[in-house]
């Protein structure tokens, strides 16, 4: 009997035309040195945010990373009609009422005033979206309670809300959470062990960061042609390249934040992987619109342990002699996986199989499937053996 999936590996080619997907604190191509020598690199929290957007789309449920959490359960209560000044020290003492420690906004026309009920969570909280209407209901129940306290205006101040039923709410989570994962020490049990390892996507081959000079016309200026040259101009960073990309989902995992559902499982998979494949981060997107495609995706069902193939680049792939880095890095990165699969043992890997624009057959892949969704399918059905569905046609 063969060994039960545990971890599904999803690869991608993907070359991306003219942009800046990802940018540094000075508005530079983020870069890495691999294989001495520099390749553009956009960060596994820039593409994850990207996929963690489609995906929450998808399967219609969000989760909510802030530190200002009582100010949205504020905007909540004044929705309910709740007075503008009570709305706002309900929202403070949500806030002020975990152990997670807090301190007071500053006022913006003055840094050394503080700003009552305006509480900012040291640490970034993250929950369902749901988790404002449960904390508004809260304060709802309590609204004496609060009508009769004080404003919170320092940190030492405590709120009149019960502590163990916010946190209850802090602990909360559902299917982005559960397979993003949550860091959140402050609160006792509310951290969650991502199920899903992203990596930093690279190019396969060396690239250069371009600098583009922009200028912009002054419509009046040129209408009147009174005056000479631009109203603004500037520069920044591009690059151009063909990407690896690289994640991989411990089944293990998932089913311990979930329990042992196999349907709710591939319930939250078939978007996930959906939402890898086809996101793309936003940055410079009115000014480059690189909304490619991969050009090819590779998802192997394993038992033993993940396996990137990112080794395969670490030597950059040469361009064709006619141009081009996309042929050359799906040849390299399949040769590698043949070899690396072969050197550790066929037998542990359950499935696997590959979809692409290319009409090139491809070994050390295995099975090609004419559409992503088809391959999705195919992986789920393998990881997955008692609630297999049909590929879609």
């Amino acid at each position: 009997m063969p060994a039960p999936a545990r971890f599904i590996d999803i690869h991608v080619v993907q070359s991306v035309p003219f942009a800046n997907l990802n940018r540094d604190d000075t508005n530079s191509v983020k870069t890495v040195q691999y294989g001495n020598t520099l390749r553009t690199r956009v960060s596994s929290q820039s593409w994850k945010r990207a996929m963690r957007e489609l995906f929450q789309e998808r399967i219609g449920q969000a989760a909510l990373r802030t530190r200002r959490i009582g100010e949205r359960v504020s905007r909540e209560l004044q929705d309910r009609d709740w007075p503008q000044d009570l709305a706002q020290r309900a929202g403070g003492h949500i806030a002020a009422g975990s152990s997670i420690k807090f301190e007071l906004a500053k006022k913006p026309d003055d840094a050394k005033q503080t700003v009552a009920n305006k509480v900012l969570t040291n640490a970034m909280v993250y929950v369902p979206e749901s988790a404002i209407a449960e904390l508004a209901a809260l304060a709802e129940e309590h609204r004496e309670a609060l009508e009769n306290a004080k404003d919170i205006t320092k940190p030492a101040d405590k709120s009149v809300l019960p502590k163990d039923r916010i946190e209850t709410v802090l602990r909360s989570r559902n299917g982005v959470i559960n397979l993003f994962g949550r860091m959140l020490a402050e609160v006792d049990d509310a951290g969650v062990d991502g199920a899903v390892q992203v990596a930093h996507a690279l190019t396969t081959h060396e690239t250069d960061v371009e600098l583009d000079y922009f200028s912009a016309v002054d419509d009046i200026t040129a209408s009147w042609s009174d005056a000479t040259g631009s109203g603004h101009m500037g520069h920044a960073e591009f690059s151009a390249g063909t990407f690896y990309r690289y994640a991989t989902v411990d089944l293990r995992d998932l089913a311990g934040n979930i329990g042992d559902d196999p349907q709710a499982a591939r319930e939250l998979l078939n978007p996930f992987l959906g939402a890898f494949i086809e996101s793309l981060p936003q940055a410079k997107k009115n000014s480059t619109a690189a909304h490619t495609i991969p050009g090819l995706v590779h998802i192997s069902v394993r038992t033993d342990r993940p396996l990137s193939y990112a080794a395969a680049f670490e030597k950059p792939v040469r361009a064709a002699t006619d141009g081009g880095y996309a042929a050359a890095s799906v040849e390299q990165l399949a040769a590698y996986a043949q070899a690396a699969n072969k050197l550790l043992g066929t037998g542990r890997v359950l499935n696997h199989g590959w979809a692409s624009v290319d009409t090139k057959d491809l070994t050390g892949l295995g099975n090609r499937r004419d559409s992503f969704d088809d391959l999705i399918t195919d992986a789920l059905n393998t990881a997955f053996p008692h609630h297999a569905t049909e590929a879609t046609a």
